[in-house]
């Protein structure tokens, strides 16, 4: 069964920019091929900039159930894709009284009752639409982009005891990465890719402004300026779009109506989280702090 996720690039953008998302083209226009193509989507760039909030984002606009796959250093099979329920293997075992032949036992054992599925195989066999998000793939050991495939390829995981299931209804399937490491070739050639990075001011201000309702226009400007030059400082941690957002909520909350040098060195806790980051924006900002 095939899903028609959006029927153009300006459906896609105009879908996503309803639910909250601002897209830019290249992102609007990637959206939509990776829905017609029924191609993996890998969104790439440094974290912040909307990689993970642009799959929550196609499955607000098209009604679709998210399902994800947080990646993490460590990550399995048992994990990722399925694992069998050995207590209650063993139980069933115990119960039988050992008088069943290992064929009838297997056979007992190795069955849907006794199956634990994990984000991969719950997406594929979902009948329903599905957005399948594994995110943060660069986390994980090189050896886990091996489970990625089938899944990436076919839209199928092949479970030994059972047999291939495959998708009845592909997923929307899109994979974040952060860059932290090189992702192999064969998975790459799999997806459609996307890079995202810091939006410039202009949409930056469209971005927080259709988040916080009631910012006054010289705040937005103020502050997106002011996040713009703490990106180009030298940080641990650049402010993402969400502590924008964040930064943004805050000022509304202390009525601030004029974003001072005073009052950024008060609030920076906002956007920077780390105290080096916040010392080196009050030295190289020059801010004043009172």
């Amino acid at each position: 069964m095939t899903t028609t996720w959006f029927e153009s690039p300006d459906d896609a953008s105009a879908r996503l920019r309803d639910v909250g998302y601002l897209t830019d083209d290249a992102t609007a226009l990637t959206a939509y091929l990776s829905g017609a193509l029924e191609k993996p989507l890998l969104v790439e760039g440094p974290a912040g900039v909307g990689k993970t909030e642009l799959a929550k984002a196609v499955a607000r606009a098209t009604g679709a159930e998210l399902v994800r796959l947080q990646c993490y250093e460590g990550l399995d099979e048992a994990r990722a894709l399925y694992e069998w329920n050995y207590k209650k293997q063993l139980l069933r075992i115990q119960a039988s009284g050992g008088d069943d032949s290992w064929s009838e036992t297997h056979d007992d054992i190795f069955t849907e009752e006794f199956l634990l599925t994990r984000p991969l195989l719950s997406a594929i066999r979902r009948d329903e639409p599905t957005v399948l998000l594994i995110d943060e793939v660069d986390k994980t050991d090189v050896e886990v982009e091996g489970l990625l495939l089938e899944v990436l390829s076919d839209f199928q995981v092949t479970i030994p005891e059972l047999g291939t299931v495959s998708a009845t209804r592909r997923p929307f399937v899109v994979l974040t990465s952060n860059a932290s490491r090189e992702l192999s070739e064969a998975v790459k050639r799999r997806c459609l890719f996307l890079h995202l990075d810091y939006p410039d001011a202009e949409r930056e201000r469209a971005i927080v402004t259709s988040q916080v309702p009631g910012l006054d226009d010289k705040v937005a400007a103020q502050l997106v300026d002011v996040v713009v030059r703490l990106r180009e400082l030298e940080l641990k941690k650049a402010p993402s779009i969400a502590e924008s957002v964040d930064w943004a909520r805050t000022l509304i909350a202390l009525q601030i109506a004029d974003l001072d040098e005073a009052t950024v060195a008060r609030t920076l806790g906002v956007v920077l989280k780390h105290a080096s980051d916040q010392r080196r924006a009050i030295k190289e900002l020059k801010l004043a702090v009172g």
